[in-house]
């Protein structure tokens, strides 16, 4: 087993090169993010708030329609047998702004907690690339089966996990900028359709950008193959003493038992 504080020869590790690399990326991120459907999942509900509010101008209408809407899309999501992990962030999330907005009544409340996610989240991309422990490889890392081998034995993939965290961290920046103004100084209905139409398009794009990045790197090293291949190794080790030990001892078994034959076959002496 390769020593996980070396680097190593990447060309013949993980998924392989070309197309099926490329393929084994996107596979990957679209299970982590959700997919498309995760994107409309988290967009969705805020349009239904916005539009509600700016016809009815009622926060627990729009907010009890938004709560609705997101807890059938997560049980359909339960229903369809997918990860409890999609099928219930866009439902807290949307439960959240929900009860803050109702409880404050400013309709604006609805997507703080969704822009102080985005905020701290673009913060936590930014400050763990400049650590060395880039956010985007600590949650992929797992998905590839590498977890955190890309950091010392494979370097390709740390810099493409790093360049992507900060597409993330910049993109989710931006994001922020235009809507924290629009929530200190804009109307909610400002706010609201801003929020929506900023919902999918900057998420593909980071999404992109890491396919990207991703697919250009060397492929990723399977720990978890390689813990089961020591494993078996180790097992075969300690067969093969054990027959090596059992076979060593037969020899001697039948020279005693050749000895004792002889000792009783000799005749006494006087």
């Amino acid at each position: 087993m390769t020593s996980p504080d070396k680097p190593t020869d990447q060309r013949g590790q993980g998924t392989g090169g070309g197309a099926d690399a490329r393929s084994a990326t996107e596979a990957a991120l679209f299970e982590a993010f959700g997919g498309v459907r995760g994107m409309v999942e988290t967009t969705v509900p805020g349009l239904v708030f916005v539009a509600i509010y700016t016809v009815k101008r009622d926060i627990h209408i729009a907010a009890i329609a938004a709560l609705g809407l997101s807890l059938l899309l997560g049980i359909a999501r339960l229903l369809g047998k997918d990860t409890l992990k999609h099928a219930f962030s866009g439902v807290f999330g949307v439960a959240f702004g929900a009860v803050f907005a109702m409880m404050s009544g400013d309709a604006k409340n609805f997507y703080l907690p969704g822009m102080l996610y985005s905020l701290g989240l673009a913060v936590a991309y930014i400050v763990t690339s400049l650590f060395g422990y880039p956010l985007l490889g600590l949650i992929l890392g797992p998905v590839f089966k590498e977890n955190l081998s890309w950091r010392t034995r494979n370097p390709g993939r740390k810099a493409a996990y790093t360049k992507a965290s900060w597409a993330w961290g910049l993109i989710l920046l931006a994001k922020s900028a235009i809507l924290f103004p629009l929530y200190w100084w804009g109307d909610v209905t400002q706010l609201g359709w801003v929020k929506v139409a900023l919902g999918i398009p900057p998420m593909l794009l980071s999404v992109y950008l890491t396919w990207i990045f991703l697919a250009k790197a060397p492929p990723p090293i399977d720990v978890f193959a390689e813990m089961e291949a020591a494993e078996a190794a180790e097992r075969e080790k300690a067969e093969a003493e054990k027959a090596g030990t059992e076979k060593a001892g037969e020899p001697l078994l039948v020279g005693e038992a050749q000895g004792e034959a002889a000792d009783h076959a000799a005749p006494p002496r006087h």
